[in-house]
């Protein structure tokens, strides 16, 4: 599905089950609504920024480079990859909602 939306340049796709492992893991932005923010690298090669709403979600403590982690939210292209965001619930129940896994535990 990423890689699909990527190479069509296409923005505003809902991605489920998106497998990677973390590469980088960013500092928050604190700007506006906060947000949890890591690279993944999927398994084609391909990188993803993961932009993780935290003032909806609770934050991933345990995150590490080098973990696996499952995600479903909506992906926007951009010419570094791209990146996937809603990765939470829609509290206005208008959005679709997304989560991520990790270590056994859904965060959504």
């Amino acid at each position: 599905q990423v890689l699909n939306a990527y190479q069509a340049s296409q923005s505003d796709v809902i991605v489920e089950n998106v497998s990677g492992v973390v590469e980088a893991i960013l500092p928050d932005d604190n700007e506006g609504s906060r947000h949890q923010r890591f690279i993944i690298r999927l398994a084609a090669g391909n990188t993803l920024l993961i932009v993780h709403n935290i003032d909806l979600a609770p934050r991933i403590d345990s995150l590490r480079e080098g973990d696996r982690v499952l995600i479903k939210g909506e992906y926007e292209w951009n010419d570094r990859g791209g990146l996937i965001h809603w990765t939470h619930h829609d509290p206005r129940r208008v959005h679709e909602g997304g989560w991520i896994d990790h270590n056994g535990l859904r965060y959504q």
